[in-house]
């Protein structure tokens, strides 16, 4: 017999499954990305910069939730794969600008094919395509609440 209440199990908390399902699908992911020698982290970087290059450090911090103080170790390690480079501005030396180099916009066309990989690896019967684009829909208004909540706490 328990004695916690239902509130505290494990199973009805709402962090419990977003944080599962998030290291699970990065699980996914690590295997696809070997290939391209880079890390779940350093593929989001990228792909903020294959949406849209030369992009300071703030915006790519805002795109992706990431403080600059998480993100400068990434681009620094991306720059030293030579995949992005940095550059002050002269303007305002606490600007830096990330640029793709051609070795970073080669590396799209090898990366193209993980979205669709990495539905063939989790393609099931349990799950439609229609649940997952609502579950993404779902989490995108999810992350945009917390996100407007976390503003307001800072």
């Amino acid at each position: 017999m328990s004695s916690s209440p239902k509130e505290l199990w494990l199973e009805n908390q709402l962090c419990f499954p977003l944080y599962a399902v998030s290291r699970l699908m990065t699980k996914q992911y690590t295997p696809l990305l070997e290939e391209l020698d880079i890390t779940y982290p350093q593929y989001l970087v990228l792909l903020v910069l294959w949406q849209k290059d030369d992009q300071l450090v703030s915006d790519i911090s805002k795109r992706l939730l990431l403080e600059s103080n998480t993100l400068t170790p990434l681009l620094k390690r991306l720059e030293q794969k030579q995949l992005v480079k940095r550059v002050r501005q002269e303007s305002d030396e606490r600007k830096v600008l990330i640029s793709l180099t051609n070795a970073g916009k080669e590396l799209q066309n090898k990366a193209v094919c993980i979205p669709e990989r990495l539905v063939e690896n989790i393609k099931s019967e349990d799950i439609s395509a229609q649940e997952v684009e609502q579950m993404m829909t779902t989490i995108h208004k999810l992350i945009s609440t917390l996100a407007t909540t976390s503003e307001r706490l800072s």
